[in-house]
């Protein structure tokens, strides 16, 4: 049945009317090495699957800017002549680059996006690291205060040193993939990237409930979260993994060491952009329970649950303790 000329202006100018039914559409792809999950609600089915082409069009793009498997990216031509002279880089890169470099200060480090100045020796799919002595070669590159960020200008003082925005990227992607929902119209939707989502709004008037991962357990759910109009990242040692020598040799290093991380098992964050939980739960994973949970009690508008290496669960103050998985 075609609609009345009039009906349809007044649909464009305030939205479908109320007799009209919405409901909830899920879209997925493969996009930035991980799943990306994306779940609107909206009354309109094609309206919703056009919004979230445009959502992944836009991790894409970030994709082709930041990924260090992209020979042709951004941040590979970076890390390959910002040792040799300074480079002009795009304000959007220079502006996330600059955000790393607050963390690893508020951090005292713990966040440092030249820890891939080793990162890249390890080899998860074939079980491969740096040897001792590989390691000791690498390590003095590992310094963020070896990026000199002019503007838009960016220069390493350490022949050695690589940059990865692996741990703030995916955060900022699902970051602007809200922006282009907004920009859609969409009021209600959660965006998930890996370990890193946005939810708007809320689910049909209840929270959303947000599962953490045992660490040690894939089939399980080690604790559950109700949460609303918020951002949440994680960050856990059983994403990226391998075992030698009977130690798990996982993707998140201590800069300090340029090995694993040691004392957690993950980190989550909550706050008001992926951005920055993203940020966060990687720092807390690395600085532990203790150190962590004072940093996020130091930040307005954060929260985290850390489980650390003992399986103990710590919550900063503005979490009450989610009912545990038995």
């Amino acid at each position: 049945m075609t609609l009345p000329a009039r009906l349809v202006l007044l649909i464009l100018l305030f939205g479908l009317p109320f007799w009209v039914q919405a409901e909830w559409h899920n879209a997925q792809r493969d996009i930035m090495g991980t799943r990306i999950s994306l779940d609107t609600w909206h009354a309109d089915a094609t309206r919703a699957a056009e919004c979230a082409n445009r959502v992944f069009e836009e991790l894409r793009r970030i994709e082709v800017l930041m990924s260090t498997y992209i020979a042709t990216s951004e941040i590979s031509r970076i890390n390959a002549d910002a040792a040799v002279s300074s480079l002009e880089i795009s304000p959007e890169l220079a502006g996330l680059i600059e955000k790393s470099l607050y963390f690893s200060d508020i951090s005292g480090g713990a966040f440092d996006i030249t820890y891939a100045s080793v990162g890249y020796a390890y080899d998860y799919r074939n079980k491969q690291q740096p040897d001792d002595e590989a390691l000791a070669r690498a390590l003095p590159a590992i310094d963020y205060r070896h990026v000199e960020l002019d503007g838009n200008r960016i220069r390493f003082r350490h022949a050695g040193v690589r940059i990865d925005l692996g741990g703030i990227a995916k955060g900022y992607a699902v970051d602007r993939g809200v922006a282009t929902l907004a920009s859609c119209g969409i009021s209600r939707a959660m965006l998930s990237a890996g370990g890193d989502s946005r939810i708007i709004g809320d689910r049909g008037g209840h929270p959303w409930v947000i599962g953490i991962q045992h660490p040690r357990d894939p089939e399980a759910i080690a604790l559950r979260v109700p949460l609303s109009d918020t951002a949440v990242s994680t960050s856990g040692d059983y994403e990226r993994f391998f075992f030698a020598d009977g130690e798990r040799v996982h993707h998140i290093l201590n800069p300090k060491t340029g090995k694993s991380a040691e004392g957690s098992w993950s980190a989550t964050v909550t706050g008001p952009d992926a951005m920055t939980t993203d940020a966060l739960s990687t720092t807390l994973f690395v600085l532990g329970a203790v150190e962590g949970i004072a940093l996020i009690e130091s930040l307005e508008g954060f929260d985290a649950i850390v489980i650390d290496h003992h399986g103990k669960v710590h919550y900063s103050s503005g979490f009450k303790e989610p009912e545990s998985e038995s």
